[in-house]
């Protein structure tokens, strides 16, 4: 694993190459997409299953094929370990119980003059969600992304996921049937988010598209944002981690590969004052990679993606990791609280060295999808806000509107739009 420090002189260098982790050449796979939406748009499911014979390796007979059915998910709910089935449970209680916390209140304020001022907060109608399913399922995705539409309000939700060989995973439909949801496609890709964006004969448009995947996703869901909203642009996975000479090695190396084995393209960063700390870091991941069911992934991520960088200072490594802006930001310090103001940007902070990233990813109750790539800059997490919208309240009194009324027409009379000057001058008592 790459190991530098603040005080090497191509340290710059380096830094602003480990800046650039996030960049997706959405540009050099554009066409590509669009053209596949514009096939999905205009020949619906004729299109999806024609993309899914040739991406998914089987071939739809009919439009019914293209849904799971309602009683296989039970069935999979049904045949999983009751074991799994109890974390399930457990998880779903967390998340619910910390999306609940989330919510905004519709509110209005009522001025002596009689005017109201307030904000509706109204669930949208419709949520999409994608859920991959290409090197590994995600049954947590689809309880990070289907509680907190829930918890919302959301009246139809629709999952899409895709199937490879026309297989699913159990304990993903499983996830379905315990969020209750029933219209389950199997469309995978940039044609699943076309799918949702636009309607097909089987498939509802929806309001919102939230949920991760590849390049092509990302691609798909910057091109329909307009038609419908999205959550996010996520790209690869990555993990930063603040530590100082208090740290275990051991802990630090995992938690780095816990993100490792996501995808190649992975990005796991270590930030630490301590000099000695970091090449027992990087022993400690070699000795962890060859335990790992997803070695050769993992392995490419830490050699290709992964860095460790020593500072001279914890202000220097913070002012370092809120350049990076991490999705995942691990605090791993004699007294991480005390850190915490100083931090600016990051998807999800953990604290402490019994908070590991892995723990956000399942159960705590915060949201798992997270802005990727820098992003943490100005996105926040998926939460109840991207299924909801907001509408102004606006109720005036006629005292009300003569004590405001005169400065709103001179304001639209320097703008030089007359009916809207003269449409609150004739409502003013003479």
């Amino acid at each position: 694993m790459k190991i530098f420090s603040t005080k090497d002189d191509n340290f710059q260098s380096e830094f602003d190459e480990l800046l650039k982790r996030g960049a997706m050449d959405i540009d050099g796979v554009t066409a590509i997409v669009k053209g596949l939406l514009d096939e999905i748009k205009t020949e619906g499911n004729v299109a999806l299953k024609e993309h899914i014979a040739k991406f998914d390796r089987w071939e739809p007979k009919g439009d019914e094929a293209l849904e799971v059915s309602v009683e296989s998910m039970e069935k999979a709910y049904n045949n999983i370990d009751p074991t799994l089935r109890e974390a399930l449970h457990l998880a779903y209680d967390r998340i619910e119980n910390y999306h609940q916390k989330l919510m905004p209140q519709s509110w209005f304020d009522f001025e002596k003059n009689g005017n109201m001022l307030g904000q509706k907060v109204t669930a949208v109608d419709s949520a999409g969600l994608y859920i991959p399913g290409g090197k590994a399922a995600y049954p947590s995705s689809l309880l990070m992304n289907a509680i907190p539409a829930i918890v919302a309000g959301v009246e139809e939700i629709v999952v899409c996921t895709p199937a490879p060989d026309d297989e699913l995973n159990e304990l993903l439909l499983a996830a379905c049937h315990l969020c209750k949801v029933t219209k389950v496609f199997k469309v995978g890709g940039a044609s699943a988010i076309g799918a949702m964006a636009y309607g097909t004969e089987t498939i509802p448009k929806v309001d919102v598209i939230t949920g991760p995947g590849n390049i092509f996703v990302a691609t798909a869901k910057k091109l329909v944002y307009g038609e419908v909203n999205i959550d996010m642009i996520a790209g690869p996975s990555e993990i930063g981690i603040l530590a100082d000479q208090t740290a275990r090695a051991d802990y630090l190396a995992i938690d780095l590969l816990s993100q490792a084995e996501h995808d190649e393209m992975a990005s796991s960063i270590l930030i630490t004052t301590d000099e000695a700390l970091a090449p027992k870091v990087a022993s400690k991941i070699e000795e962890f990679l060859g335990t790992l069911s997803r070695e050769e992934i993992a392995r490419k991520s830490i050699e290709e993606r992964g860095a460790i960088i020593i500072t001279k200072t914890m202000d220097d490594a913070i002012d370092l990791m809120n350049q990076i802006a991490p999705e995942h930001l691990e605090v791993v310090t004699a007294n991480p609280m005390e850190l915490l103001g100083q931090i600016k940007h990051a998807g999800a902070i953990f604290l402490g060295e019994y908070t590991p990233e892995p723990i956000g990813d399942y159960i705590a109750g915060p949201n798992h999808t997270l802005p990727t790539g820098g992003t943490a800059k100005f996105y926040s997490p998926l939460s109840v806000d991207h299924f909801l919208k907001k509408s102004s309240i606006i109720s005036m009194t006629q005292q009300g509107l003569n004590e405001i009324g005169e400065a709103c027409a001179l304001i639209a009379n320097t703008e030089g739009l007359t009916a809207h000057e003269e449409s609150v001058r004739i409502r003013l008592s003479k």
